[in-house]
């Protein structure tokens, strides 16, 4: 039996989503219309592309039921419920990434709930995809 691929701490490593699928997954869900399994692909894709772009475990950003990463350099969750979470859902998660709702009209809105004292993704969004 095969066993996954694991990082030196015992975590299982995530396959990563390539850019030649994201890409046209995210711009087919971000123009509207794509199909549950397209959209999961493209919520999925900007998750891991802000991973990349702020390495780190500090704050855990949410898109139920697509996916959650951790994020944000600092100080590092272990253990229970994060002190600093960002949810959403995708479609505000798309156009988040995409700059078609800026974080402030998010949080303003209540489509974005952020709790926690460094729960912000201002100024890393938009996402290049």
């Amino acid at each position: 039996m095969r066993r996954g691929c694991r990082w030196k701490d015992g975590r299982m490593a995530r396959a990563k989503i390539a850019d030649d699928v994201g890409g046209p997954a995210t711009r087919a869900a971000v123009a509207g219309g794509a199909d549950r399994n397209t959209t999961a692909t493209a919520v999925r894709y900007l998750l891991q592309l802000l991973a990349e772009r702020a390495p780190g475990n500090t704050v855990e950003v949410r898109v139920p039921p697509f996916g959650a990463v951790q994020c944000i350099p600092g100080p590092r969750h272990t253990r229970g419920t994060p002190p600093n979470v960002v949810e959403t859902d995708a479609e505000t998660w798309l156009a988040l990434a995409s700059g078609a709702m800026s974080w402030d009209e998010g949080v303003a809105s209540g489509a974005v709930h952020a709790s926690g004292q460094r729960a912000s993704l201002e100024g890393l969004l938009p996402l290049r995809y």
